[in-house]
C-alpha cells in the first residue's frame, strides 16, 4: 500500500506523460565526460536518469529522479557533485572495466547530505526501492555483489610501499583523479552523511572487489557520519591512510572484514556498529600499519563500538574479534564484542604488530577497555611470537559484562536499513 500511494503521488506530480530532454554532455563536450541519458525504471515508469563517464562540471542529483550509474563514474577536480537528501542511486550490473562505481577523485568534492528521515541510498539496479522508502521490496541481506560501491579519494598523507601516493585498487593506473595521497592533513573532499550503501562489492580488474566505502587519503576536513554498509562482498569500510574522522557508522553482514585499516590511517572511528555474517570470510577488524617509510607515524582510533559475531564457530582464518597485522599501530578501545562463538581471537600477526602492542617503552598499539562475551580472556589473545605475555591483554579488558562504553544506538534509528529491520539487538 505504501508503494502504491507513492506511485500515485508521483503520477500526480509529473502527470500521466513524462517528457525528457535528449541525450546531453557537459559543456566542454569531452568524449569521456558524463553522459546523462533519459530512461525509466521498471517500477511503473518512475522518472530516472542514467549517468556514465566523468563528471567535470558542478552537478546536482535530486530525489525526484532515480539515478542509475552505468560503469565507472568519476567526479574530476574541480567539479563538485551535490546529492539531495532522499535520492536513490542504483548501480547497473557489470564487472571488471564495466563495473558501476562512484569515485570522488582527488581535488573533487561530494556533497551527499541525507537526513535521519530522508537518507541517500546507494544500491543495485535490481533493487525495486523507490524514493521515500527505506526498505527494499525485493532484496535481502543475501543479495551481494550487484554493483560496485563508493570510493572517495583525497590529498591527505598515506604510507604506501614506496613514495607518498598510491593508485586505488582495481582502477587502471593513470586514470585521472585516482592517484591519492599527499601532504594536506585537512584536505576536504566534501560531506557524506546519512548514506546507506547496499548490495555492492562486484569485482573490478585484477580480481579486486570494491569495498562498500573506500577512503583513500581522505583528510580530516571531510565530514563523514551516519554511514551504513549493508550486504557487500568485500570490506565494509576500508581506510587507506588519510586522517578523516568517521562517526555513527554501521556495517551489516558483508563477506570480508567489517572495518579495514591500511597505510597509516590517522583518524578516529567513533560510535560504530558491526554485525558479522555467517558467510563472512573475514573478521570484525583487520588492521595494518604503514607500508613504507613515508608518513609512517599515523595512529588510528576505534572508540565506542558494538560488534556482534555471526554465531558460527571461528576458524584460524576468519570470524575473529580483530586481527592486527604488519606494523599495526593505534588504539582499539571501548568496544563491546558479543555473539562470537568459541574460537574467536584477538590476533597479533608478526613481530612488528606484537612488539607495537607488548614491546618495551611506549607502545603504539593499544587494545584496552573492551568487553568480550567470554568466560575467560586467557587464550583469546593470540600471537605468533613465542614469548608473548597475555597478561597485558587481560589486565585491560573484561568479560561477560553489560554494555558500559556509552555507545549511542539512537544515532542509527530511522535512516538505517539495519535498524528498521531489527538486524541487531543489544546483548
Amino acid at each position: 500500500m505504501k508503494t502504491k500511494n507513492l506511485l500515485l503521488a508521483t503520477a500526480l506530480m509529473f502527470g500521466t506523460s513524462l517528457v525528457f530532454t535528449s541525450c546531453s554532455k557537459n559543456k566542454d563536450n569531452n568524449e569521456d565526460d558524463v553522459v546523462v541519458l533519459p530512461t525509466t525504471t521498471t517500477e511503473d515508469s518512475y522518472p530516472s536518469i542514467t549517468v556514465s563517464g566523468n563528471i567535470t562540471t558542478n552537478t546536482t542529483w535530486t530525489k525526484d529522479k532515480i539515478v542509475f550509474l552505468e560503469g565507472r563514474v568519476i567526479i574530476q577536480a574541480p567539479a563538485e557533485l551535490t546529492i539531495e537528501a532522499g535520492t536513490i542511486i542504483k548501480g547497473k550490473a557489470g564487472d571488471g572495466a564495466s563495473a558501476s562505481v562512484l569515485i570522488v577523485g582527488v581535488g573533487a568534492k561530494i556533497h551527499a547530505t541525507g537526513t535521519a528521515s530522508s537518507p541517500i541510498i546507494f544500491t543495485g539496479e535490481d533493487d525495486q526501492i523507490l524514493p521515500g522508502q527505506i526498505e527494499s521490496p525485493n532484496l535481502s541481506v543475501a543479495n551481494k555483489g550487484l554493483w560496485g560501491g563508493v570510493i572517495i579519494l583525497g590529498d591527505a598523507p598515506v604510507s604506501p610501499s614506496s613514495g607518498t601516493t598510491a593508485e586505488v585498487e582495481g582502477i587502471p593506473a593513470g586514470t585521472a583523479g585516482t592517484t591519492y595521497g599527499g601532504s594536506d592533513v585537512s584536505d576536504n573532499s566534501g560531506e557524506f552523511q546519512y548514506c546507506s550503501i547496499r548490495h555492492g562489492g562486484i569485482v573490478l580488474s585484477g580480481g579486486n572487489e570494491i569495498n562498500g566505502l573506500t577512503l583513500g587519503g581522505v583528510g580530516n576536513g571531510t565530514t563523514i557520519n551516519h554511514v551504513e554498509i549493508y550486504a557487500g562482498l568485500d570490506d565494509g569500510i576500508e581506510f587507506f591512510g588519510g586522517s578523516v574522522n568517521v562517526s555513527d557508522a554501521i556495517v551489516i553482514k558483508i563477506d570480508d572484514d567489517c572495518y579495514d585499516v591500511d597505510q597509516s590511517y590517522s583518524g578516529t572511528i567513533s560510535n560504530f556498529i558491526a554485525v558479522l555474517s555467517p558467510t563472512q570470510d573475514g573478521d570484525a577488524f583487520e588492521i595494518d600499519g604503514p607500508e613504507g617509510s613515508s608518513n609512517n607515524t599515523g595512529l588510528f582510533t576505534f572508540d565506542k563500538g558494538y560488534v556482534v559475531g555471526s554465531g558460527v564457530s571461528s576458524t584460524i582464518s576468519n570470524g575473529n574479534f580483530a586481527v592486527f597485522k604488519s606494523k599495526a599501530q593505534g588504539t582499539l578501545q571501548n568496544v563491546h564484542f558479543t555473539g562470537f562463538k568459541s574460537g574467536a581471537l584477538v590476533k597479533a600477526l608478526g613481530a612488528d604488530a606484537y612488539n607495537n602492542y607488548a614491546g618495551t617503552g611506549t607502545s603504539t598499539l593499544t587494545i584496552t577497555n573492551n568487553t568480550f562475551n567470554e568466560s575467560s580472556l586467557s587464550g583469546i589473545f593470540s600471537s605468533d611470537q613465542p614469548s608473548f605475555d597475555a597478561t597485558i591483554f587481560t589486565n585491560n579488558n573484561t568479560t561477560n559484562v553489560g554494555i558500559t562504553n556509552g555507545i549511542d544506538m539512537s544515532q542509527f534509528a530511522g535512516w538505517s536499513l539495519a535498524s528498521n529491520t531489527a538486524q541487531y539487538k543489544m546483548q
